[in-house]
């Protein structure tokens, strides 16, 4: 039974991804207040289609991530923000 070059391929070892730790970037720069008022820092935390980034993507913390989601609420409500996107990211 001759060895084909799929069968080596698993006898090296896996590479592994390495990942930078996540962390919210509002504890280290010491912000507390986020403002709504702000749009080009809001479509940080909105992917392209408008919709609000998750906790696990952002690496924000619970505390913060309520108080973006709330001023990305607020900058909707007022109009500064789209509430649906269509290519969102690409017409900045």
């Amino acid at each position: 039974m001759a060895q084909t070059n799929s069968d080596i391929r698993y006898l090296t070892p896996i590479t592994v991804d390495v990942r930078k730790k996540k962390y919210c970037r509002f504890k280290k720069l010491g912000i507390k207040y986020i403002d709504y008022k702000d749009p080009q820092y809001l479509f940080r935390f909105v992917n392209d289609q408008g919709k609000i980034l998750p906790r696990r993507l952002t690496g924000t913390s619970s505390k913060y991530q309520k108080k973006v989601a709330q001023a990305i609420k607020r900058a909707r409500h007022i109009a500064i923000m789209p509430y649906i996107g269509d290519n969102l990211k690409e017409t900045k």
